[in-house]
């Protein structure tokens, strides 16, 4: 059951008719709230919309929005929506990854929607965009999109929030994909640890020219700001997006002592808020530029707290790490100097900035690009071990949340769905089947026995465990259509339990490149986009399976036939799947303890 593309392509235009006239999955009967949600009626209880006039006081020196203003209100916004969610004082907890698109300009309005993506024990997750919208000519740039944490706080102590309820095709994806943005959080901080320590970065540090080079010294800035009660919320505690603002501050003067011009804030790399601080303490803010590249430079801030002058030790509040260019007349970004680094820490700075800008853009590229745009394979390698595992289960699971599948045809108890988008073709599978469902996650997490079951696949060799939930295969399929030489896959399988009542086991594969797996004369090489399985608990002992392909538009004679009903080798492969579990539901028995 794996899609592929390769150079026994045909091209799927006139499908439409294929499906049409189909049974919708969709109920006749669908409740009034139903079709409000998907109507110009339905807003999410937890939406919070806030616009505001870019004024003089809220500018720079070149008569754009400040960041650091711009931070400050999309913390407020989405401090709205948590708190609406919770119904009690919420803090900022983390803010990931920001990528400014567009500078906004005095006269234009900034329209910040937030929303409630999914609550969890005592935190949630905050959808925010960011947009801005010229009065005169009626035009609107989308300027940042961002995700933040919250956590609910009543009396000193944590809050147990109530689950949200997607009720949205978006909604229920960004409530699917939330689960998995926020396990990559959990261990961002030990992933950057180790990639920093393994990962191989090209000094070039010799080999500049050091009569162009600006000490790092030169750049280093610190301040001080009292935390006064304008500066604080309702429960007297720093506002996040205040912070924030005074880190922006501080490194945009560290930027423009490397740059002697005025820079740009183009990205502010995922941070997490330490601990909180309060009306009175005071905070020192450092910044300094780590590294400079090409066109972009790295600036370090780090915020410390203490409450009187005598105090010795300081709290670490805050560090984040921001990239800055300089734009010329054209809007293109200049010609940066090189930095000197200081020995010792400095260089270590250096060094690990280098890192992070690889990290940095493969983060940006697998998680940001979207899936009509992204390339069938991705190389793999430790820097973006993570983010791939997160693109991995996250395509999967939007494909699962799409409500317009539908229903082609039924044989056998096994139903198989169709849904046509943009340049995809898809197709899903499903039965149910009497096996613990942690079983079944088990036995189909291992590829290397799916020949047991599946004809299209020869063989099946495990190349990588990278770790317990992610494994990299080499799998060869027999020829098929008439093609003389087999194909060989690459595939990256990555498996998650649910984290709450309702949800699914996960197996979610999907294509990559290895350096040590390159295509071979012998074999024709293949690939998947987004593809797996996911387990739900009917009962006791019952398990509906189902099994969900994306395609190129390039497809399979195969794969069409199947789809169109002319052939039955999707429905065998399938019941041998099922097979497959009953022979060896009592196999793992053991290991269920441990999921």
């Amino acid at each position: 059951l794996i899609t592929t593309t390769g150079s026994h392509h045909e091209n799927w235009r006139g499908l439409a008719s294929v499906f049409s006239n189909r049974t919708s999955r969709k109920s006749a009967s669908r409740t009034d709230s139903d079709n409000m949600a998907d109507g110009e009626g339905y807003r999410n209880p937890t939406e919070v919309q806030m616009s505001q006039l870019v004024l003089p006081c809220h500018t720079n020196q070149r008569g754009e929005l400040s960041v650091g203003q711009l931070l400050k209100w999309i913390d407020a916004t989405a401090c709205l929506s948590a708190e609406r969610h919770a119904g009690c004082p919420c803090v900022t907890a983390s803010m990931d990854d920001i990528y400014f698109e567009h500078t906004i300009s005095v006269g234009q309005v900034v329209n910040i929607k937030a929303k409630v993506n999914r609550a969890f024990n005592s935190s949630m997750e905050v959808g925010i965009q960011v947009a801005s919208e010229d009065l005169c000519s009626e035009k609107q740039w989308c300027v940042c999109k961002a995700l933040a944490t919250f956590v609910a706080h009543k009396e000193l102590s944590k809050v147990k929030l109530k689950p949200t309820m997607p009720r949205t095709e978006e909604e229920k994806t960004e409530h699917s994909v939330a689960a998995e943005r926020r396990r990559m959080r959990l261990v961002y901080a030990d992933t950057i640890k180790d990639l920093l320590a393994n990962c191989v970065i090209q000094d070039d540090l010799e080999s500049r020219d050091c009569s162009h080079m600006v000490p790092a010294e030169k750049t280093r800035v610190e301040s001080v700001e009292l935390v006064l009660p304008p500066h604080a919320n309702h429960q007297g505690n720093t506002f996040g997006g205040q912070i924030m603002a005074w880190m922006e501050n501080v490194a945009t003067i560290a930027a423009s002592r490397l740059c002697r011009a005025h820079p740009t804030l183009k990205a502010i790399e995922m941070f997490h808020f330490r601990g909180p601080s309060q009306v009175g303490d005071r905070l020192v803010l450092k910044a300094i530029v780590n590294n400079a590249f090409k066109h972009s430079m790295e600036v370090g801030v780090c915020v410390e707290a203490y409450r009187q002058e005598a105090e010795t030790h300081r709290r670490h509040i805050n560090s984040a790490f921001m990239t800055f260019v300089v734009l010329g007349a054209d809007d293109q970004p200049q010609m940066l100097p090189w930095i000197r680094p200081q020995p010792g820490d400095g260089e270590r700075r250096y060094r690990e900035a280098s890192a992070r800008k690889k990290i940095r853009l493969d983060r940006q590229y697998i998680v940001s690009c979207k899936q009509a745009e992204m390339p069938l394979s991705v190389p793999w390698d430790p820097s973006n071990q993570v983010c791939l595992s997160y693109s991995n289960v996250s395509s999967l699971k939007m494909l699962v949340a799409k409500d317009n599948w539908v229903l082609s045809s039924e044989s056998n108890q096994v139903r198989l769905y169709t849904l046509e988008e943009d340049k995809f073709l898809s197709f899903h599978m499903e039965m149910l089947v009497h096996v613990d469902t942690a079983q079944a996650f088990l036995l189909l997490s291992d590829l290397r026995r799916r020949p047991e079951w599946d004809k299209h696949c020869r063989s099946v060799e495990l190349v990588q465990q990278v770790d317990e939930d992610d494994a990299i295969y080499h799998v060869i399929s027999p020829a098929l259509g008439g093609d003389p030489k087999p194909q060989d896959f690459i595939i990256l399988a990555s498996r998650r339990k649910p984290c709450d009542i309702g949800e699914p086991y996960v197996i979610a594969l999907r294509s990559v490149t290895l350096p040590t797996h390159r295509e071979s004369p012998e074999y024709r090489r293949g690939e998947t986009v987004c593809s797996g399985f996911c387990f739900w608990r009917e009962g006791d002992q019952l398990t509906k399976v189902s099994y969900y392909n994306q395609a190129t538009p390039g497809v399979l004679k195969y794969v069409t036939t199947n789809v169109t009903g002319l052939s039955s080798e999707f429905y065998t492969t399938f019941k041998a799947c099922e097979q497959f579990l009953l022979d060896n539901r009592n196999d793992l028995a053991p290991s269920l303890q441990t999921l």
